[in-house]
């Protein structure tokens, strides 16, 4: 995910490397915190992959400043992994927002669709925190009431996301 945060971020515009990170940690870095000794190899991996170019800037004060820019290769290879996510990237909440912060990038409406379409049915699919040998617990079921909590919370959250998802399909035409 932060090769795709890193694509995505760098599809809009070019950026300074502490730039890109300041924007990666607005979006993910409430999960987990994007350090300089896991963004900047990742940058150099996709500088190897021919994927982002480094330019340098005179600094404002000192240093000179590495900007960093998609190539075009770069931009296909995001559209790409928008348009191909593997299953954990609709499955789980944090990587599924990260793939959806970008997924404008994807310009075919039906392409868009069809990755909606894939979090609809994995959210439509009965499920719970806690079972009852393979039957799905229900927050009433439950004594614990933080428990009930996350069984409520969850809950909502998903409702609110089935009804965001299925507004979106019929307004992409899907």
């Amino acid at each position: 995910m932060l090769e795709l945060s890193i694509l995505g971020f760098l599809y809009d515009a070019p950026l300074h490397g502490y730039e890109l990170r300041k924007r990666i940690t607005a979006l993910t870095g409430h999960v987990r915190p994007v350090a300089e000794s896991t963004l900047y190899p990742a940058i150099k991996r996709l500088e190897n992959a021919g994927l982002l170019v480094r330019t340098t800037e005179p600094g404002a004060a000192a240093a000179p400043r590495h900007v960093l820019s998609l190539t075009e290769e770069g931009r296909r290879e995001l559209r790409r992994r928008l348009a191909e996510p593997g299953d954990r990237d609709v499955t789980d909440e944090n990587r599924w927002f990260t793939l959806l912060a970008f997924l404008r990038h994807l310009d075919d409406a039906e392409a868009q669709a069809a990755v909606l379409r894939r979090r609809l049915a994995f959210l439509e699919e009965p499920a719970s925190f806690f079972y009852d040998g393979d039957r799905p617990l229900r927050a009433e079921e439950l004594d614990d009431p933080f428990r009930q909590g996350m069984l409520t919370i969850a809950r909502a959250t998903s409702r609110a996301e089935l009804t965001w998802l299925r507004g979106t399909l019929r307004s992409l035409g899907g």
